[in-house]
């Protein structure tokens, strides 16, 4: 019996201890399964914690990225400058991006980004095998979606936190948006280092081309500043490294099967030109005209973050052959102390400024070395001051054609005959010129010609074109100081705002101009009389190629037809102008009908041409920007050959264009049309017209003009007969003495 409960004992242990194990196994489960329920419950808690005030990925859709404002020539396809704050981006269709760009992108980047949900699985494993294997952690597997929810919505710092909230969102984001919608907002939106944010900015700031437009090189360059934009910048110290991730985002895209042997081939071997400045600018003068307008109509910021296009008047092609032309001159002009140029082209029928120089180089230093830029004060070149649009200088006789179509507008005509003779012009002075200084302390003004000489009775045709001084200051006086300034400021010229100063002075330049309102009032005569404002931009869109601003310039007229064709005939007359400028002058050509006329101030600060034809206006000026002389050369010589070499590329890119003749001067006065009796002695023009009333009947009592008798006595010297003193009579019927021959004197106001 012991024998056999021993052994039923025995029988009994497996089953006990069987029965033992499950219930450890079932103990260890029921622990082991709480372990795991805590740590889900842990999970879900740091899921829960880190994920619960995620933003929605649809806001991707309401917060729209900040895009810079471009400024472009007036074809769009010349990108002149790029407004930006912090992100200098532009936002381009997905269909506008070059297949060359995604290619190089998905290969580099994410090469399954059209197989994964936003967590590519299989490039984790890959990447933890690979830094196994190396034992460092240099392999990454950010999927394309994880890199966009990581530049919108989170922070590149390395943590648990940002790493569960960064999947969870790009699991998100796939499930609401198409994967091409995805690679759009990628490509718009990752940073390419040098303030470019997203391709096209990137492509324009690297190559100076859209990013519809790259080659596979380009491409490839561009998506192997990804990683480390700064780093591989191709402005820094790496650019041996960028080249050579180039080539390796080239094979990953023959290994993707994107391209061929042959075209990988060919594009390791493509020479990549980066441009030479991260930051480019194109007419730089221009520009900063169009931006400041910008800046005073939408404010900095609004510029910076909206992405506007602004398509500008500049003809681009134009603006850099202008370029070219004026650091050409400067070669001659600086052996002149001429060390400055300014250049404006407007087409005067739209108001359209088509180019704009406002100094000979934008980028140059100024000097001499050590000069103070900040008040161009003693800067004989300062090369970011823009003389053409807010340099102030005295234009001289380009000035001139504004009094007489004053006087032409009063009456007086090309035939009115003035005299051109020595001339005192302030009547408390002795009226033969040679005094200094008047009765009342006043200084005497007799001003010269700039050949010395006196060419007795003058026709006004002659005194405009040849640009004679005597007849213009003289006419200066019939048409009237005020009248004149307010014709002047018609025409657009609003710096003339002093009439006390200027005096008589004025026709020869007296008063301070810029040169665009230059430009601009003179293209009202090649339009017969119509204004049309300046203008630099032709419209504006917004970033979804809204336009918002258009331009609507409209003409008015302020000079009357007649008065602005006398004007064209007279500057666009090269035998008028023939006696001092020669036959073959730079002023004139040969097959087409130019106006044009010079100037050059007092003691050679200033030297100017301005011209125009009925389709083009061109104004130049040459000086210092310290207002230092130059070595006595006038604007004929300085300014004249620039102004003729753009004039002759807008003439041959043209059409031919002439102007209109004027009807043949008519006058009640037969004193406007140069006709007074023949019996009468020679008289100045006071003799025969009321300067308050030239197209009145003649003045009964013309010597209460306060200039009547200085007049006269000018005429009657410069004819030697003057009442004869004792040793000089002659017989009561003889003639005149001639004229004594013209002596050379010094020269006081030039052309």
């Amino acid at each position: 019996m012991a024998h056999k409960h021993a052994i039923g004992f025995f029988k009994k242990i497996p089953a006990y201890l069987k029965g033992k194990k499950m219930k450890l196994a079932l103990l260890a489960g029921k622990y082991l399964l709480f372990l795991v329920l805590i740590g889900c419950g842990a999970l879900l808690f740091l899921f829960f914690y880190y994920t619960y005030n995620l933003p929605r990925p649809e806001k991707f859709t309401e917060n729209p990225f900040i895009q810079s404002t471009k400024i472009y020539d007036r074809t769009g396809k010349v990108l002149l400058y790029d407004i930006y704050g912090e992100e200098k981006r532009s936002i381009v269709p997905f269909d506008k991006i070059s297949d060359n760009v995604k290619h190089a992108v998905l290969a580099s980047e994410d090469a399954r980004f059209y197989q994964h949900g936003g967590i590519d699985i299989v490039s984790i494993i890959r990447s933890i095998l690979v830094d196994l294997k190396l034992q460092s952690a240099k392999q990454g597997a950010s999927t394309i979606t994880q890199q966009l929810i990581r530049s919108v919505y989170l922070t590149r710092q390395k943590t648990l936190e940002r790493k569960i909230r960064e999947i969870v969102l790009s699991i998100e984001l796939e499930r609401r948006y198409s994967k091409d919608q995805i690679f759009d907002w990628y490509l718009n939106k990752v940073p390419f280092g040098e303030n470019a944010y997203g391709i096209e900015s990137a492509s324009q700031t690297y190559f100076n081309k859209p990013a519809a437009d790259v080659s596979i090189a380009e491409a490839a360059a561009l998506a192997a500043l990804l990683p480390a934009p700064s780093y591989y910048s191709p402005y820094g110290s790496h650019k041996d490294q960028l080249l050579g991730r180039k080539d390796y985002v080239i094979a990953s895209m023959l290994a993707a099967g994107f391209i061929d042997s042959t075209q990988a081939k060919n594009a390791k071997e493509e020479v990549l030109d980066f441009a030479d400045s991260a930051t480019p600018i194109k007419a730089p003068h221009f520009v900063m005209y169009v931006k400041k307008y910008l800046e005073e109509k939408y404010g900095e910021d609004f510029l910076k973050e909206k992405g506007l296009r602004v398509y500008t008047t500049l003809d681009w092609e134009l603006q850099e052959y202008a370029q070219k032309t004026v650091q050409e001159a400067d070669k001659t002009n600086m052996q002149f102390n001429a060390n400055n140029t300014a250049m404006v082209v407007i087409d005067p029928k739209t108001g359209e400024i088509l180019s704009l120089i406002g100094s000979k180089d934008y980028f140059a230093e100024s000097y001499p070395a050590g000069c103070d830029k900040k008040t161009n004060g003693n800067c004989l070149f300062d090369p970011n001051y823009d003389v053409a649009t807010i340099g102030q200088r005295q234009p001289g006789s380009s000035f001139k054609p504004f009094v007489y179509a004053t006087a032409f507008k009063k009456g007086y005509t090309p035939d009115t005959v003035l005299w051109d003779v020595k001339t005192e012009f302030n009547t408390s002075c002795s009226p033969d010129g040679n005094s200094l200084r008047g009765a009342d302390g006043s200084a005497c003004y007799n001003p010269q010609n700039y050949d010395g000489l006196y060419r007795g009775k003058t026709s006004l045709r002659s005194a405009l074109a040849q640009s004679l001084n005597i007849p213009s200051v003289e006419l200066l006086y019939l048409a009237g100081l005020k009248d004149s300034l307010k014709v002047a400021q018609d025409m657009g010229i609003t710096t003339l705002n002093e009439p006390e100063r200027y005096g008589l002075s004025l026709v020869l330049g007296g008063g301070e101009v810029t040169l665009l309102e230059m430009t601009s009032a003179y293209g009202i005569f090649a339009t017969e009389g119509f204004k049309t404002d300046p203008v630099s931009i032709l419209k504006i869109e917004d970033s979804s190629g809204v336009v918002i601003e258009e331009n609507a310039n409209e003409s008015t007229k302020v000079l009357s037809t007649q008065v602005a064709r006398q004007i064209n005939s007279i500057l666009s007359d090269n035998a008028a102008r023939a006696p001092i400028f020669g036959t073959n002058n730079a002023l004139y050509f040969n097959n087409y009908q130019v106006a044009a006329k010079t100037g050059t101030t007092q003691y050679y600060n200033d030297a100017w041409t301005m011209g125009y034809s009925p389709f083009a206006a061109v104004g130049v000026w040459v000086g210092n920007n310290n207002n230092a002389s130059t070595n006595k050369k006038t604007g004929i010589g300085l300014a004249a050959p620039v102004w003729r070499k753009v004039m002759e590329k807008i003439l041959k890119d043209h059409p031919e264009e002439n102007f209109t003749a004027p009807e043949p001067p008519k006058a009640p006065n037969p004193a406007l049309v140069g006709q007074t009796p023949l019996q009468d002695p020679p008289h100045s023009i006071l003799h025969y017209v009321d300067k308050n009333n030239p197209l009145g009947p003649t003045p009964q009592d013309p010597s209460k003009d306060p200039f009547y008798l200085f007049w006269e006595a000018a005429v009657q010297n410069y004819l030697g007969t003057l009442p004869p003193k004792p040793d000089q009579t002659q017989p009561p019927n003889s003639s005149p003495t001639p004229a004594p021959t013209p002596t050379p004197i010094p020269i006081s106001l030039p052309l």
